[in-house]
């Protein structure tokens, strides 16, 4: 008997338990993988499309990027060097895509607003797209701004 007058035990944690618990772990690791790899990485379908605006994208000399409206290449706006930092990145990344893959940058990609109020970016070149809530509110939001808002044609 211990001086103190306490007993110590050790305690373990039964073996079926521990077996189920990285059974558990284990079928979440395969489950979340398989889901991955099926499922691919495009969103669900999100309903009625509110808006959209087709953009392409020019590089100028000055280091500033250039949106364009693709119906007619009217400026959206143009993005100066070391600002919108999110709207850069994320554009650069399809680029880079597109280069990846020996596609142009001809073809515009589609910022669409969907009725449950999803915003989306699609690289109407390679099929990508890109759930931009994703990145939280304030990134999603610095792309709602291109969008047009326009009544709807049938």
């Amino acid at each position: 008997m211990p001086a103190s007058g306490t007993e110590t035990r050790s305690f373990q944690i039964p073996r079926p338990v521990l077996i189920g618990m990285w059974a558990l772990v284990l079928f979440a690791i395969v489950v979340t993988g398989l889901t991955r790899i099926f499922a691919g990485d495009k969103p669900p379908r999100q309903g009625e499309r509110i808006a959209s605006r087709d953009i392409r994208v020019a590089d100028r000399s000055d280091g500033a990027v250039l949106l364009l409206d693709a119906a007619g290449d009217r400026p959206i706006t143009t993005l100066d060097p070391g600002t919108s930092g999110f709207i850069r990145a994320t554009l650069r990344g399809l680029a880079r895509e597109r280069k990846r893959t020996g596609a142009g940058p001809e073809t515009p990609f589609r910022l669409t607003h969907w009725a449950d109020g999803h915003l989306t970016l699609d690289d109407l070149e390679t099929g990508r797209q890109i759930d931009l809530g994703a990145f939280g509110i304030t990134n999603a939001q610095a792309f709602a701004r291109l969008i047009e808002y326009r009544e709807k044609r049938q």
